[in-house]
């Protein structure tokens, strides 16, 4: 099978790469010709685990492919994915779908025989249909059809979600078309993936309100752990009495500084946009985006707190800026909430992240960044736990200390037990015990 991937950011790469990994042959396009060039020498610009080495593989076997040239890509491919940004628009907190209706515009004239185009972007209720719409217009001699495949990765573990998926949803009306998917599929299936087929519709829906569900449970443990600090109970023993409910489940019921990246506070905020327009108000999902919101600011306010009530002329070590363990990705972390907070309140910053310098140095102006954990803690008067890297979870707390010259430790990952803290001379503060 041929694959043309349009756009070889996150989702893009990731999903090429893992087709490629399949068997099938696929030439990732994109228009930033110099990322183009770095992935054809085997240069990933994003960190991902394993796909370094999943990319390096395939390239050498020749599976896949990198090039800036639309005509090329499209050419000879049965199926097409688009897999560019849409990132929240700007006035009013929609999905922005230019770039997706650009690269509709762009393939139409070199689309040869049937062809199957499908959405790997995550794009609002009705983006499939109004594709078709503008491709019937451009070419309504086009043997074509229009899916939704959207995509459930996790960064951080996205190789591994793509190939054991809890499942593989497919919007499609057309019978070729899910041929052509199941067909795709083929791999993940004979290992008993599950498969859905359901309406476009349903499909893009379905990735906004998975999406809004897990954004819900953040929020709600979140606010959770602050009624446990009130009353005296350990929302790590709450969050273990429901979690074991099959009901409910163990997953995104751990207590911090509030969900970011690239796709909760972007989906639930294209959410809250598309029920308004279609006059179903989610007034539960509304809350849950001003519930993150003011929870980074008020994780900025426990850390003054912690410190006495004031940081002017303090120094805060900041154990991590990127969103989550495991990625670079810095998008709509904490850490660009709260680190400004902090100097806004007179404090000087000196933070480490194992992956996340380069983008937190773009994004977070003023920070002294440093090469280790230990060193950011130099001279600190504060420690900050705002991304619960696993490198973090084994420093020597009393190494730590020593580094410091105050001995304020504020874990708002609760990756640490507050007992060995208190063994190693901290003041431990964690969230809802």
């Amino acid at each position: 099978m041929n694959i043309c991937m349009i756009g070889a950011g996150y989702v893009g790469l990731v999903s090429a790469a893992c087709f490629s990994e399949f068997g099938w042959n696929v030439v990732c396009v994109d228009t930033d010709a110099d990322k183009v060039e770095k992935l054809k020498s085997g240069e990933v610009p994003i960190y991902e685990p394993g796909l370094d080495d999943l990319l390096a593989r395939n390239l050498r076997d020749g599976r896949i492919e990198f090039t800036g040239d639309l005509k090329k890509a499209v050419s000879g491919s049965e199926l097409i994915f688009l897999a560019v940004g849409t990132p929240i628009r700007r006035g009013d907190g929609y999905a922005d779908l230019t770039f997706i209706y650009e690269a509709v515009e762009q393939l139409a004239p070199h689309l040869d025989g049937f062809t199957v185009i499908a959405t790997k972007s995550t794009v609002p209720v009705g983006t499939s249909r109004e594709i078709e719409r503008r491709l019937r217009a451009l070419r309504p001699d086009g043997e074509f059809a229009v899916c939704s495949n959207p995509e459930f990765l996790r960064e951080g573990s996205a190789i591994q979600d793509f190939t054991h998926p809890d499942r593989v949803l497919v919007g499609c009306d057309d019978p070729r078309a899910r041929e052509v998917m199941e067909r795709l599929y083929k791999p993940l299936t004979l290992r008993n993936a599950p498969l859905m087929f359901v309406s476009r519709e349903s499909a893009e829906l379905a990735k906004y309100a998975a999406n809004a569900f897990l954004a819900l449970k953040v929020s709600y443990i979140n606010e959770m752990a602050d009624l446990c600090e009130s009353v005296g109970a350990d929302v790590h023993d709450v969050a273990s009495a429901i979690g074991a409910d099959g009901r409910i489940g163990n997953k995104f019921l751990h207590p911090g500084p509030g969900y970011g990246g690239s796709c909760f506070p972007k989906d639930v905020s294209a959410l809250i946009r598309t029920a308004r327009e279609a006059k179903a108000p989610l007034s539960l999902i509304e809350q849950v985006e001003k519930v993150n919101t003011e929870r980074k600011i008020s994780m900025a306010t426990r850390i003054v707190d912690a410190a006495g009530g004031s940081l002017q002329g303090k120094t805060v070590a900041v154990l991590g800026v990127t969103f989550k363990p495991n990625t670079d990705d810095m998008r709509e972390a904490p850490s660009l909430v709260i680190v400004p907070l902090l100097q806004e309140r007179g404090a000087v910053v000196q933070a480490y992240d194992p992956h996340g310098r380069k983008s937190g140095s773009a994004e977070l102006a003023g920070v002294e960044w440093c090469d280790g954990a230990l060193e950011a803690a130099k001279g600190a008067d504060i420690a900050v736990v705002l991304t619960e890297w696993n490198e973090f979870r084994a420093l020597d707390l009393a190494a730590l200390n020593s580094a410091m010259r105050g001995n304020v430790l504020v874990d708002l990952r609760n990756i640490y037990r507050p007992d060995l803290a208190l063994e190693a001379g901290f003041e431990y503060t964690g969230i809802g015990r």
